[in-house]
């Protein structure tokens, strides 16, 4: 890799660039632009992502005193406050969103083999959604309570490299359980649900498409027990049972046999009730699926803590929907990069690096591999302890 190159300019070599200009001409994104095109607006975002800016001036500021630099790393337009607020107001969001799930499919790839918790050859996805919180007097578009804006990320996540597969973004308003709707069921692929899923109509569908679920059950909904098995008690299982709906209209929405899993967690001392479509699958390993669940509340926690996607630049709708698509474009990207580089690091560590090393002329794979190496013999020293504990 040429030592000439800063980090920023490296990153983005990870890029398919030939497939954001696809985007690009898809929703004539650079029509009647004469000066900061769309890939200078997506690489100001990602450098804004990258070093953890909190404004659109922070960003001009930065990417100003770096003026000899920008034409090196891929920037050709002037940028400005005015320039960047006004294409996050214009410019199609669907440009990035389309890019990002490009990036998605490709760190999909990546990660296909990636070791997994329960061993299972089919694809483990998780659906779940989270609430960004907006203020109403800024964003009046995204009115969810009395006094408060907010709007959903909806997430479907391939749990094994927790990489998303499916994203939109909706008004908060939106119940999570229609995002079942708009779902291209995968046969034989496990569906990991949380109880606001619990909607017996859309999990008939994905009954009937050859796709299993496993979902938290409702105290409130009620089945007929059919028959039971036996279960090993010590590993927290206490039933496994094979069971039909009680209400009417639930017996019309799902005609077929469900089976519940009771499951005692013992670290937690809480009570679980799954159900499911699969009655192959041994029950703990039904237990052990949800349990993976977890990885997508994870990914929701990262990407808040530590990508810009809680303090806006733009206050419109289609600038949050470009900074949140960009946002996840990078945080794909340092996914792909790990894994190409075949880093052990976080993502989390690589980030930081990142962010106090963006305009360093040093081949990245060196930063990255130098930093390891000090990890390592800063933990074989021969330094005395002050207190032996």
């Amino acid at each position: 890799m040429n030592t000439g190159q800063t980090i920023f300019s490296q990153i983005m070599d990870f890029l398919p660039l030939h497939e954001f200009r696809k985007c690009v001409k898809r929703y004539h994104g650079n029509y009647r632009v004469k000066s900061f095109s769309c890939l200078d607006q997506f690489l100001s975002m990602a450098f804004a992502q990258l070093t953890y800016r909190e404004s659109l001036r922070d960003i001009e500021a930065c990417l100003r005193s770096m003026q000899n630099k920008l034409y090196h790393i891929g920037i050709r337009g002037t940028v400005s406050r005015n320039t960047l607020a006004n294409a996050n107001e214009k410019r199609d969001w669907r440009i990035y969103a389309d890019f990002a799930q490009i990036l998605i499919h490709t760190a999909r790839k990546l990660y296909a083999k990636e070791p997994f918790a329960v061993e299972l050859e089919q694809t483990v996805y998780a659906l779940d959604a989270t609430t960004i919180k907006l203020c109403l007097s800024l964003f009046p578009w995204s009115h969810f309570r009395l006094k408060q804006g907010a709007i959903k990320l909806h997430t479907l996540m391939d749990l094994k490299g927790s990489i998303p597969s499916f994203i939109k973004i909706t008004p908060a308003k939106i119940s999570e359980v229609t995002i079942l709707d708009e779902l291209i069921p995968e046969t034989g692929s496990f569906y990991i649900l949380d109880r606001g899923y619990l909607d017996f109509s859309r999990l008939f569908i994905l009954h009937q498409a050859l796709a299993f679920f496993v979902v938290r059950n409702k105290s409130k909904v009620k089945f007929r027990r059919l028959y039971s098995r036996f279960v090993d008690k010590s590993t927290g299982l206490r039933a496994d049972q094979t069971v039909v709906p009680v209400i009417p209209k639930a017996i019309h929405d799902y005609p077929e046999k469900l089976r519940r899993i009771r499951f005692y967690d013992s670290v937690n001392k809480r009570h679980f009730i799954f159900l499911t479509n699969n009655f192959l699958l041994p029950a703990l390993t039904v237990a052990q699926l949800y349990k993976c669940r977890w990885q997508i509340e994870l990914f929701f926690k990262w990407t808040k803590q530590h990508l810009r996607i809680r303090a806006f630049y733009g206050t419109s709708e289609n600038a949050v929907k470009i900074q949140i698509w960009i946002a996840i474009s990078v945080y794909v990207l340092v996914a792909i990069i790990k894994k190409r580089l075949h880093l052990n690091m976080s993502l989390y560590t690589i980030l930081q690096i990142f962010s106090v090393t963006i305009f360093e002329k040093v081949p990245m794979l060196q930063l990255l591999t130098d930093y390891e190496c000090k990890i390592q013999k800063a933990n074989f020293d021969n330094q005395l302890t002050l207190f032996d504990l």
